[in-house]
């Protein structure tokens, strides 16, 4: 698999198994499409990745983000896993976030399959759902009412800052960037 063109910091890249385990784990993330009247649009979203793709849902009614999946099948999938914000020099710009991130470029379509709905809810509610719920398993009464879709990945990238340990950080170490300025 290719990665997603245009990374500037190689140097914080992650390898690409270590970017599907990010995504295998991770909370939510930013579906990002693009509309007929040429703006992109991000929403928020549970997944599940899951056979190589990631899979989301919405309702069935179609509102804007059916209408730009609809217009056109590219989109991009985000989601970052932040860490601490640390400080490596003497002045407040010399910050930085210590983080895991990862996205994918790929081509959305929807899943009208009744019995991938239902599967695709039954990782859902593994993922998300807790088990003290005493609710009834496995019983989804209106798959009829939302969407399913899946994206297959064309690209995938990974970035990472490691959290520097504390004789790493300022001002045990000092690694300004401007270290001439004066406050």
């Amino acid at each position: 698999m290719s990665s997603a063109p245009g990374m500037r910091r190689h140097d914080l890249a992650m390898p690409e198994e270590q970017a599907r385990l990010v995504l295998e784990r991770g909370f939510s993330g930013w579906l990002s499409t693009l509309g007929p009247d040429g703006y992109p649009y991000g929403t928020p979203m549970l997944y599940i990745y899951a056979e190589g793709k990631i899979y989301l849902h919405s309702t069935r009614a179609k509102g804007l983000l059916r209408q730009n999946i609809d217009h056109h099948s590219k989109v991009s999938f985000g989601i970052d896993e932040p860490d601490q914000v640390y400080a490596y020099g003497r002045f407040e710009c010399d910050s930085s976030l210590a983080y895991q991130s990862v996205i994918a470029v790929g081509e959305i379509e929807v899943v009208e399959d009744v019995d991938f709905k239902q599967r695709f809810c039954e990782w859902l509610m593994s993922k998300y759902g807790k088990p003290d719920w005493g609710r009834p398993e496995n019983f989804f009464p209106r798959l009829d009412q939302i969407a399913v879709y899946a994206i297959t990945i064309h690209g995938l990238t990974g970035k990472q800052i490691v959290l520097p340990t504390q004789s790493q950080q300022w001002p045990a170490f000092d690694r300004t960037k401007s270290p001439g300025a004066r406050a």
